[in-house]
C-alpha cells in the first residue's frame, strides 16, 4: 500500500521538517535560498530552537501558531511562519510577532545594542500584495532619501505560494527547488528530479516520508489539519452573524444613511462575534486584537459583558 504524501505545508509537518535539530540542514539550505545568501555570507551552522510543547493539547487549540525558530551563530534570529489562510491582518501579525522576538532578545537591565537582529519570514497559501513577485522583503527605509535605511535591525520576508504557482520555474534556483518541494501536489516525476539535483531535498523528502509512515505523527496531523478547519469556521461564523445583524439595522432605517450606519454596524458586531467566541475559547488578548484590530479596553468590556451574563 503506497504511503500518502503528508502536506509540507500543514504548519505541524513544516514545523517537523524544519524546525527539529535533526533537520539542520533542511533549515540551513532553506533560509540561504530565501534570504540569497551567498559564498560567504551563507549560513553554515545555526541552533534550531525547538518547539517542545507539540503536545495533543497545543496541536488541538484553535488559537495556537506553530513557527520554526532559530538563531545564526552570528546572534541573527529567525521565524519562519506558514500560514494558510487569509485573515486580512498578515503584515500586522507578521509585525506583531517580530517586534515580540526582537524585543524578548534583550535581557531584563541590558543595553540597546545587545538587540539580535531578527528576520521574520511568512509563508502564505493566498494572494497578499496587488504586484506579481511572489517573493517581497521589507526593511525601515526614509520616505525621501533613496534606499536610505533607517537600520537592517528587522526584516520580513512574504512569499505567496499562489503567485510562485503560476510563475516560471527555474530548477536551477535553490528557493524554487524548495517550494516546489512543498507543493502536497507535486508529481512524482518532478519531486523525483528535486530529490535528484539536490541531496539536501533528497534528506527532507525522506525524513518526509518518515513522518507520513509514523503513526503518531499521522494522528496529530489530522488533529492539526481539523483543528484549522474549526479556526477557520469559529472567524467566519462570527463575522456572519455580525454582518447580518448590521445588514438587518440597514433595512431597518430604509434610509441612506441608516444602510451606511448598518454596513458600519455590521462591520462593529463581526469583529465583536469573532471576539467573543474566541474569549470562550480560552484565547489570549493578544491574540484577539491580532484577529480582530480591537483596542485592549474593547476586548476587557467583552470579557466583563461574559462574565456579568
Amino acid at each position: 500500500m503506497a504511503i500518502k504524501r503528508l502536506k509540507p505545508k500543514n504548519d505541524f509537518i513544516f514545523q517537523r521538517l524544519f524546525g527539529e535539530q535533526e533537520a539542520e540542514d533542511s533549515l540551513i539550505s532553506l533560509l540561504n535560498a530565501i534570504l540569497r545568501l551567498e559564498e560567504k555570507r551563507r549560513i553554515v551552522h545555526l541552533t534550531v530552537i525547538e518547539n517542545k510543547q507539540l503536545a495533543k493539547k497545543l496541536i488541538d487549540d484553535k488559537t495556537e501558531r506553530l513557527d520554526v525558530r532559530a538563531e545564526t551563530a552570528d546572534q541573527v534570529q529567525i521565524n519562519i511562519e506558514v500560514q494558510l489562510t487569509d485573515y486580512r491582518n498578515m503584515p500586522r501579525r507578521s509585525l506583531f510577532y517580530l517586534s515580540k522576538l526582537y524585543a524578548d532578545s534583550i535581557k531584563s537591565g541590558g543595553r540597546y545594542e545587545e538587540l539580535k537582529k531578527t528576520i521574520a519570514i511568512n509563508i502564505v497559501d493566498f494572494r497578499l500584495f496587488d504586484f506579481e513577485r511572489f517573493h517581497s522583503t521589507f526593511h525601515f527605509y526614509e520616505d525621501n532619501e533613496h534606499r536610505f535605511m533607517l537600520t537592517d535591525a528587522m526584516e520580513v520576508h512574504f512569499i505567496e505560494y499562489p503567485k510562485f504557482k503560476a510563475a516560471r520555474k527555474n530548477l536551477d534556483d535553490p528557493l524554487h527547488r524548495w517550494l516546489l518541494f512543498l507543493d502536497e501536489k507535486l508529481p512524482e516525476d518532478q519531486l523525483k528530479e528535486l530529490v535528484e539535483m539536490d541531496p539536501v531535498i533528497g534528506k527532507a523528502e525522506e525524513r518526509l516520508e518518515w513522518l507520513s509512515s509514523d503513526e503518531e505523527t499521522i494522528r496529530l496531523y489530522e488533529a492539526r489539519e481539523y483543528s484549522l478547519i474549526e479556526r477557520n469556521s469559529l472567524v467566519a461564523d462570527g463575522e456572519a452573524r455580525g454582518m447580518e445583524k448590521g445588514r438587518a439595522l440597514g433595512r431597518a432605517e430604509g434610509k441612506v444613511e441608516g444602510k451606511v450606519e448598518g454596513k458600519a454596524e455590521g462591520l462593529i458586531e463581526a469583529k465583536a462575534e469573532v471576539a467573543m467566541t474566541m474569549i470562550r475559547k480560552g484565547a489570549d488578548d493578544a491574540l484577539i486584537m491580532e484577529f480582530t484590530g480591537m483596542s485592549l479596553e474593547e476586548i476587557t468590556t467583552l470579557r466583563n459583558q461574559l462574565t456579568a451574563e
